[in-house]
């Protein structure tokens, strides 16, 4: 059976691999339930600090949710429709958000309905020139349902986004990075390399570190300011009493380079 997400390592970055090409990368019941059993296996790994995602062929990053399956599900009736469908696929992007290593999306191709989710969600993205955006959900009578009405606002401003929700119109990978949802677009040649140098300067510092800033700004953006300092100060007491802050600055008084374990 071809595996629904490939998942391999490369040094300490994982690379997984919506697997599906024939499918555009559409994300089935099981190609969800794979991907969270695999940040599962991830996050208990120390020595996996980075985590790059990516679609399989030429085509797609991910077209969206599987609309045959999905159909079924409704057709079972609403209370399945919202089990099956739609906590599943908001489970997983809110997992991906509050993912304590950083996830960069490596968006290759077709980012349609939630594999546009996906790249909302995650901490970092970069696209191809060739990549193609859209939320086209209006367009078979639903509004996103992996968290894209909340988390596009917060990312591109409440006009722009409606703009998007409400016409279903794809757009450019240069428009994705105008309104924040990317961090670089990149010849289509160059995607990988460029995400895997995205990962190798993240992961030349503490791992802890990475996570407390993770948490910190995942929490803290749906808070007051005064709630949000609480949570950076939370945060910071955590890294205090770790080894990793003694070697930082260690490091840095002896201008040299440090040496994180990550405790």
């Amino acid at each position: 059976m071809t595996d629904l997400v490939i998942y391999e390592t490369r040094g300490a970055v994982a690379l997984l691999t919506l697997n599906r090409p024939e499918k555009l990368n559409a994300l089935n019941y099981a190609t969800n339930d794979r991907l969270m059993a695999l940040l599962d296996t991830i996050e208990a790994d120390p020595a996996v600090r980075t985590v790059v995602i990516t679609g399989a062929g030429e085509r797609a990053f991910s077209a969206g949710g599987d609309i045959h399956e999905f159909t079924g599900s409704v057709k079972a009736g609403v209370e399945t429709a919202v089990r099956d469908f739609c906590r599943r696929g908001q489970t997983m992007t809110a997992r991906l958000e509050s993912f304590p290593k950083p996830v960069i999306a490596a968006v290759n191709g077709i980012a349609f309905g939630g594999g546009c989710e996906i790249t909302e969600a995650v901490h970092l993205a970069v696209a191809s020139e060739r990549a193609l955006f859209a939320k086209p959900e209006i367009n078979i009578g639903i509004p996103p349902t992996f968290g894209g009405t909340q988390r596009l606002p917060r990312l591109a401003g409440r006009k722009r986004a409606l703009e998007l929700l409400l016409t279903g119109d794809s757009f450019s990978p240069q428009r994705a990075y105008e309104m924040g949802l990317v961090n670089w677009v990149v010849p289509h040649d160059r995607l990988l390399p460029s995400a895997f140098e995205l990962a190798e300067r993240i992961v030349r510092h503490s791992p802890l570190a990475a996570s407390r800033i993770i948490a910190a700004v995942t929490r803290g953006l749906n808070t007051t300011i005064a709630e949000g300092l609480e949570i950076e100060r939370e945060q910071f007491a955590r890294m205090a009493a770790t080894c990793d802050i003694q070697e930082g600055l260690e490091a840095w008084i002896a201008r040299r380079a440090p040496h994180y374990t990550g405790r």
